[in-house]
């Protein structure tokens, strides 16, 4: 019988830019925070087992909030840890380096916890909404063992902008079947009167983005082959980008996506979401998200006293 999905969390990151530990602050109407909207969406959908990502750092926190909650509402928890000095033999961290290595970087630590199931990918400070994982969740449980590529939820690029700053986004591109052509990563993307623009230069040059153009969220599905894709990948980068960059280059998951879309070893089905995304970039970002949410739960797209 094939392994059933799982779904791994990237939950390692600090949130520099939002000023704390982003992944465990209360934001919904009983203290629920971001992460575990998505854990209620997940475990709806068809998930089963989550793997958090997260450092040895919130390890205690961590588990103590939203592990906790994960586990009482029936979720089975793993954990793995990402660590600077989880290198490949013959490599070493570059003296003076803080920041992680990256996203894929990150489930390249799960690898035991994940073992050869199909699995999905999240960010813990994202609200994806519960389209998208029902979406990956049908796409790993029902065509991963049979050729079928990996996949991508992708997102309207209107729907993903912050009022309070700059975002990042992977700006994607794909054929008439819908499958990704290329994912590019724009690194800062701002709303502005007249639409949403980007820039490359440090503001010097703008180019405009069409709010309907599809954008990865960092929810994306894959099967077993990714791990070694991605081990073989991580030398790659560690001798070259990291040599040149030692203290800030990250391998990220869209890096390994788009090498194996080049050497056509991968494809990448996306499946586009409707939804809105929420999230806390900012600490500016916080009250609006918490009406949303509150909103969401008058609805009765939540429950309306709490998630669990």
């Amino acid at each position: 019988m094939a392994e059933k999905p799982i779904l791994a969390v990237l939950a390692a990151g600090m949130g520099s830019r939002y000023g704390g530990l982003k992944q465990i602050d209360p934001v919904g109407p009983d203290g629920a925070a971001i992460l575990d909207y998505s854990l209620y969406d997940a475990r709806r959908a068809g998930f089963e087992t989550v793997v958090f990502i997260i450092k040895r750092e919130i390890e205690a926190d961590f588990k103590a909030t939203v592990g906790a909650r994960a586990a009482r509402s029936g979720l089975e928890v793993r954990y793995a840890y990402q660590q600077l000095d989880a290198l490949p033999e013959g490599f070493a961290v570059p003296e003076g380096r803080q920041k992680p290595w990256g996203t894929a970087h990150a489930v390249l630590c799960a690898a035991d916890a994940i073992g050869g199931a199909p699995f999905a990918v999240i960010n813990a400070d994202d609200y994806y909404g519960p389209t998208g994982f029902g979406l990956v969740y049908d796409h790993l449980a029902h065509g991963m063992r049979g050729g079928q590529p990996w996949a991508m939820v992708g997102f309207l690029l209107k729907n993903t902008v912050s009022e309070n700053g700059a975002v990042s986004r992977g700006v994607c591109v794909t054929d008439a079947q819908g499958r990704l052509v290329s994912v590019t990563e724009r690194t800062r993307i701002e709303p502005y009167a007249d639409g949403i623009h980007y820039t490359e230069d440090g503001g010097e040059t703008w180019q405009d983005l069409s709010g309907d153009t599809l954008v990865s969220m960092n929810l994306w599905g894959f099967g077993a082959d990714f791990l070694p894709k991605a081990r073989a990948g991580f030398a790659d980068f560690l001798c070259w980008n990291a040599a040149a960059d030692p203290l800030k280059a990250e391998y990220y998951l869209p890096s390994v996506v788009s090498a194996a879309l080049a050497d056509g070893s991968a494809a990448v089905k996306v499946l586009p979401s409707p939804d809105k995304w929420y999230g806390i970039t900012y600490r500016e970002d916080k009250p609006g998200l918490m009406a949303a949410l509150r909103a969401m739960h008058e609805t009765g797209l939540y429950p309306p006293d709490r998630l669990f």
